[in-house]
């Protein structure tokens, strides 16, 4: 089965956390919310989420792909946190998926995990995110390689079912979008 660590900061994006997960447990993912301390998480817009696991319980545990979601203050706490700039790492020295939406591309870009990549962000944070050696593009979704970015709550769903074709495929996809009756 599939695996996906979805940090979780206080102050973090409703809709692009919950949506991310949802998406990707109708797809059969392992997801493990893990929040940057123990105990519940407050989002954008308080609403609190239990996470299943504190970081540092997971922080060793093997998965395919680590998603940041976005929001404020809660990518200011990805991005200060030595211990998501350590994944990032180990996830990119093992060729191992990421994903991160709205402003948390930004982790990604200060962290040089850009370079040489197409990436979006939300359009506030397009000033940290495309810099020297990054292709910003515009889109909804943009996927390079073993990165997949998205531009905000409004694309979620999208990113959620970007990120289901990644780790498992196209007619999983598919099938997940018929079950939520997507419409385009």
């Amino acid at each position: 089965m599939r695996s996906v660590l979805l940090p979780l900061a206080e102050g973090f994006e409703e809709l692009e956390a919950v949506s991310v997960i949802d998406v990707l447990r109708r797809a059969g993912i392992k997801v493990v919310v893990a929040g940057l301390r123990p105990g519940p998480v407050k989002g954008s817009r308080d609403t609190v989420l239990v996470p299943d696991a504190a970081l540092d319980d997971v922080l060793d545990d093997e998965f395919d792909m680590l998603v940041l979601p976005g929001g404020m203050p809660g990518v200011k706490y990805l991005r200060q946190d030595s211990r998501i700039k350590k994944l990032l790492d180990r996830y990119t020295q093992k060729d191992r998926y990421t994903g991160a939406i709205c402003a948390a591309p930004s982790v990604l870009a200060a962290y040089g995990h850009l370079t040489g990549k197409s990436a979006t962000s939300n359009p506030k944070f397009k000033d940290q995110v495309a810099i020297e050696g990054v292709r910003y593009r515009e889109d909804a979704v943009v996927a390079d390689g073993n990165i997949v970015t998205s531009r905000g709550a409004g694309t979620s769903i999208a990113f959620g079912l970007a990120l289901v074709e990644t780790l498992a495929g196209k007619a999983k996809r598919k099938e997940v979008e018929e079950g939520m009756v997507m419409v385009y």
